[in-house]
């Protein structure tokens, strides 16, 4: 059995060796012999939960700074899906080995990702030693002939789903509704019911969809779901910015799950006042993500944790709004309501995701309120070292394989236009 010790480290206010053993915590205290273990210099460096990433196109690195500046239907057509068409197994598989380096970089070590290709997707992430939740992709264009095409590539997908590690998961990735037709969507709820799998599904995520919505269906997006009788407990929607008091209401009775992208939005200008604390005072739980890195240009979960928090105050002229306390539970804790892994904190007895945060530095002097220097005060580089399922896959800000990932990156990047 593995066994890793983090000797003299900081965790919620007190000097602490951590142990794990295998791919759990199994004792936090002072002392605890380091004889025959390995081992990690905890000193000067926080423990904190490992972040959640809630929603990615993880092979989209290969698009950062490629079409900026666009509104996002134009953005769409004209420029991602034209050059996504072009992209390859093997851009796949090197796209998605970039984004898990970053966001094992920046803390993260569990995302929930839909783009094509999955298979190359999973051998990324199983190599990489990450967790992920990974959505086959349901697009059928409103097209009736396509709809029983996109539902044997689910199945045929589904039934290799354990050739995998077990730190991946199955979901199915209907892309929106605007581009899955309410069939495709009503067998996928079915599907996930079937199976206990997880939906992944873009929502409400600008004003023109609602319109649309209204337009072609007579009602507002959430209303649409619930009308197709798919609002359910495996439902998980990014974005979710154009939505009232009743559709949250909506969300918070059938357990249905959000992820809020706060770079994404601002950079789309697809909204700004998207209903965070309206959401979770209603009960539902709210996480944090990215998006691509063509539409947000990192995968910085910290970065997200302050957007949120400013924007989220900025809209409202309330100073006190989406506190903190709230964004970091959003990022870490969020990740377990979603996924079921027990993952989000540093408590004995839970899976071994973290991160040793370094605080000897200037964004951390003084360090009145941790919580506050690592949201509002600190970038990414004060990450040091993580592990994910009980595995270092960063010690001392170096992880294994990094030159050669991004080197293949670079390389594939040269055949968009």
């Amino acid at each position: 059995m593995n066994k890793l010790l983090v000797q003299d480290t900081w965790v919620d206010g007190r000097n602490v060796d951590i142990l794990v053993e295998g791919n759990r915590i199994s004792r936090i205290a002072p002392n605890i012999p380091a004889e025959g273990l390995e081992t990690l210099d905890g000193m000067g460096r926080a423990a904190i939960p490992s972040f959640f990433n809630g929603h990615t196109h993880a092979a989209m690195t290969l698009f950062r700074g490629f079409a900026d500046d666009m509104p996002l239907q134009p953005w769409l057509t004209q420029k991602i899906w034209p050059n996504e068409a072009k992209l390859t197994r093997e851009d796949i598989y090197w796209g998605t080995k970039l984004a898990c380096l970053e966001m094992i970089k920046s803390g993260t070590t569990c995302f929930m990702d839909m783009y094509y290709h999955y298979r190359e997707v999973a051998r990324a992430v199983c190599e990489m030693g990450m967790r992920a939740v990974l959505s086959a992709v349901l697009f059928d264009g409103l097209d009736p002939a396509r709809t029983a095409e996109c539902q044997r590539g689910v199945e045929k997908l589904y039934e290799e789903m354990y050739a995998y590690s077990p730190r991946i998961r199955f979901s199915l990735g209907p892309h929106a509704i605007y581009t899955v037709s309410g069939a495709l969507l009503q067998w996928a709820h079915r599907f996930a019911e079937r199976h206990n799998l997880l939906i992944h599904l873009h929502l409400a995520e600008t004003e023109k969809e609602v319109e649309d919505c209204r337009r072609n269906f007579g009602t507002t997006p959430v209303r649409y779901l619930y009308q197709l009788g798919v609002l359910s407990p495996r439902l998980v929607l990014a974005h979710a910015i154009h939505v009232d008091a009743d559709e949250i209401r909506m969300l918070a009775d059938h357990h249905v799950k959000v992820v809020h992208n706060p770079a994404s939005n601002l950079k789309l200008a697809s909204g700004y006042r998207f209903p965070f604390d309206e959401m979770r005072a209603a009960g539902v739980t709210v996480a944090l993500g990215t998006d691509g890195c063509a539409s947000s240009n990192n995968l910085d979960i910290r970065e997200a944790m302050k957007l949120a928090s400013l924007v989220g105050k900025v809209w409202r002229g309330d100073p006190t709004a989406t506190p903190i306390e709230s964004v970091f539970e959003s990022a870490t804790r969020a990740g377990a309501k979603i996924t079921g892994w027990d993952i989000g904190r540093v408590e004995e007895g839970a899976l071994a995701d973290f991160c040793l945060v370094d605080t000897d530095r200037a964004a951390f002097t003084p360090n009145y309120n941790f919580l506050s220097n690592l949201v509002y005060a600190a970038d990414s580089s004060c990450v040091n070292t993580v592990v994910c399922d009980g595995k270092v896959l960063m010690r001392e800000w170096e992880v294994s394989g990094e030159r050669e990932i991004i080197d293949n990156a670079k390389r594939l990047s040269g055949k968009f236009s």
